[in-house]
């Protein structure tokens, strides 16, 4: 017990006398920056696969002959790949607009 308290008083000490530059900086325009980027990644992301799938549907609807369960699976494909895009969009643009509050709310929070 004795050796533990004797090993642990100058790890407290140090940690308690740090200075701050041994501290990472709070910058939160960095952490900002870096999740609009990821966003953006996101949704150019699924953008190129609603516009995959756009066509892959746009391609079964003219191949179905006449087909009702073909034309009709091609139709809930452009359908869905509409809805999941819509979805996409909505939530990029909420996340725009989040970002534009809390920018104004934070003053743009830099130290």
């Amino acid at each position: 017990m004795k050796k533990i308290m004797v090993l642990s008083i100058p790890l407290v000490t140090f940690l308690l006398m740090a200075s701050p530059a041994l501290a990472a900086s709070a910058d939160v325009t960095k952490i900002q920056t870096f999740i609009q980027s990821v966003i953006q990644v996101l949704v150019t992301l699924a953008g190129l696969i609603a516009a995959g799938f756009f066509v892959w549907g746009g391609i079964g609807y003219i191949t179905s002959s006449g087909n009702p369960e073909a034309l009709d699976r091609s139709k809930k494909t452009i359908l869905y790949s509409a809805i999941g895009l819509a979805v996409v969009l909505g939530a990029f643009v909420l996340s725009n607009v989040v970002t534009q509050l809390a920018t104004g709310a934070f003053g743009g929070a830099t130290q």
